[in-house]
């Protein structure tokens, strides 16, 4: 019996962490920042609809698990195969486990985002990483993420507005007012992007931006 009841507790502790998953993919992994620049790239060049949603999430996913890969792998190091072997608890599992997920989130949070969350929280100044609250570094953390995100896609909108004030102008000085400059505007954008290997360029500095 109580074999049967310790599979039914493995099981119940399993459905759960499924559930969980999306949750933490969002919330304490590089994905929202990937995801937010993608994007900008696309409000950037004017095209609403290309890259598709399922494209630009399905790209964010797996640059998401190249970037969290270390971090992935010792998690499954130190708690997962620990755990399958059972060597230790479940409890402990989660314990090793979010420790590389902390020292991730520690590493692209500013220390600003964090006191924030602990004045909020009515908690006292940490005096070292460890007094931080794991739910006071997650909120902190996705801040973070967005304001370094909103950063990268400032940089990646400039040339394209460039390109939408040069062709704006040109049209009213040549007296053609009802001509939607966005339109015109569109395959210079397009070829720009193109031509300096877009892609290449944003997903290296994505990557980096973890670093």
């Amino acid at each position: 019996m109580s074999g049967d009841g310790s599979n039914a507790l493995q099981i119940l502790f399993l459905v759960a962490a499924i559930g969980l998953i999306p949750a933490l993919l969002f919330c304490v992994t590089g994905f929202t920042r990937i995801l937010v620049v993608l994007g900008f790239i696309r409000t950037g060049l004017g095209t609403p609809t290309a890259p598709p949603n399922q494209v630009l999430v399905g790209i964010a996913l797996f640059l998401t698990f190249f970037v969290m890969a270390p971090t992935f792998k010792e998690i499954k190091t130190t708690a997962v195969d620990p755990l399958m072997d059972k060597k230790i608890t479940q409890v402990q599992a989660i314990e090793r486990a979010e420790k590389p997920l902390r020292q991730f989130m520690f590493e692209q949070t500013s220390d600003r985002d964090i006191a924030l969350f602990m004045k909020l929280g009515d908690l006292k100044p940490p005096a070292t990483r460890k007094d931080v609250p794991t739910y006071v570094l997650i909120p902190a953390f996705i801040i973070s993420e967005l304001k370094t995100a909103f950063q990268i896609g400032f940089l990646i909108f400039l040339p394209f507005l460039v390109i939408d004030l040069v062709v704006a102008s040109t049209l009213m000085s040549m007296g053609m007012v009802m001509l939607p400059p966005t339109f015109i505007a569109l395959p210079f954008k397009i070829l720009l992007f193109v031509l300096v290997d877009g892609w290449n360029l944003v997903t290296q500095s994505l990557v980096e931006s973890f670093s």
